[in-house]
């Protein structure tokens, strides 16, 4: 099969590699289009070691582990790929996990698809997991819950947004940039969500989010910042709550010191879903046996749901010509931040020596 390998100055070798066969509780699947995400940059730039870094898989089950019972061959799935780890979705096989896998309706191109593993479930992991009270979307709360999501037209930006107003949380104070036109699709200006635009200058932007928290009721108590740099969290944090405050950060391993120890902070990692870093923690709390891994599972299968009855979509994105041999440029333009409101998916039968592939 083919396979691309991401070099640290982000040029991309195609090699020939063997299809992956699966463990007993893997799904080996064919393909139809990959996702990208600005890890996937970051991770062989930062590391200075080549790799196959994609994560977001859509395609088609070509072979299953003797444990799966959920997928056969032939199936329409995407899946969230284990990050660092073999079998990446710049291929035309990738290897994931059953339980980060989920079927998609025929009704959901593979292109859309290919948006959601990763960014959604950051999305939803921050909310839910590491944000604590905020109400899951099967029992939406009545009463207001305002909420800030600083980088809202980010793909993970966005999707807190939309599993927010499955949740029914209210108002929701969004900053964003270029993307404010995409942002305003999917917030609800009938329930005082509005769009701040950072571009503004921080003290304006600080001070237009101190007008948006004064006529939510004077207090917010989450956030969630899906950007995590240049000054977000510390603009968030001149607004939210000092007392009961909690912030959710999606940049591991940064120096977070300037948030104020009142505050509670904790970081997303959304590889959480696989290697459950925290459980024994969470055991140790609640004496409970399951954790992020059981909540992946749920979670995926949900978006599942959502795209057969419509109330779950898939990022905005644009399909870079070429298929694997246009991940470079893709991802030159997520490190040079081009990318706005955007997802860059590959097609991998545009792959020169890559078989086309054909709907059933």
């Amino acid at each position: 099969m083919k396979e691309a390998i991401v070099q640290p100055d982000l040029k991309v070798e195609i090699i020939d590699s063997e299809i992956p066969v699966p463990k007993d509780d893997e799904v080996v699947i064919k393909v139809v289009v990959s996702g990208s995400n600005p890890k996937d940059w970051k991770r062989p730039v930062m590391s200075k070691k080549a790799m196959n870094s994609g994560d977001d898989i859509a395609g088609i089950v070509h072979q299953v582990g003797r444990n799966v019972y959920e997928f056969k061959p032939g199936d329409r799935v995407a899946s969230f790929h284990q990050m660092m780890s073999k079998g990446g979705s710049f291929a035309e096989y990738a290897v994931s996990w059953a339980h980060t896998t989920f079927h998609i309706p025929k009704e959901t191109s593979f292109e859309e698809a290919a948006t959601i593993p990763l960014a959604a479930m950051t999305a939803a992991m921050g909310l839910y997991q590491r944000l604590q009270g905020l109400p899951l979307p099967w029992h939406p709360t009545t009463k207001p819950t305002p909420l800030i999501v600083y980088g809202a037209a980010s793909a993970v930006g966005a999707y807190s947004v939309k599993l927010a107003q499955l949740s029914n949380i209210h108002p929701l104070i969004c900053v964003a940039g270029r993307g404010t036109q995409f942002v305003e699709t999917i917030i609800d200006k009938g329930k005082g969500d509005v769009i701040l635009d950072y571009r503004d200058g921080d003290d304006k932007l600080v001070a237009n989010m101190k007008t948006a928290v004064e006529r939510a009721g004077g207090k917010v108590e989450y956030a969630f910042d899906a950007v995590s740099e240049h000054g977000s969290y510390e603009n968030i944090c001149k607004v939210l709550d000092h007392e009961t405050g909690q912030i959710t950060l999606v940049l591991p391993g940064k120096d977070y010191s300037a948030i104020p120890s009142s505050i509670k902070q904790t970081t997303t990692m959304v590889g959480a879903v696989h290697a459950d870093m925290d459980q024994n923690e969470f055991q140790k709390e609640t004496g409970s046996q399951t954790g992020n891994t059981d909540f992946g599972f749920v979670m995926f299968r949900f978006f599942s749901h959502g795209l057969s009855k419509g109330w779950f979509r898939g990022h905005p994105h644009e399909v870079v010509p070429g298929g694997l041999a246009g991940i470079s440029s893709a991802l030159q333009n997520l490190k040079d931040g081009k990318a706005s409101a955007v997802k860059y998916v590959f097609r991998l039968d545009e792959t020169e020596g890559v078989e086309r592939y054909r709907t059933n």
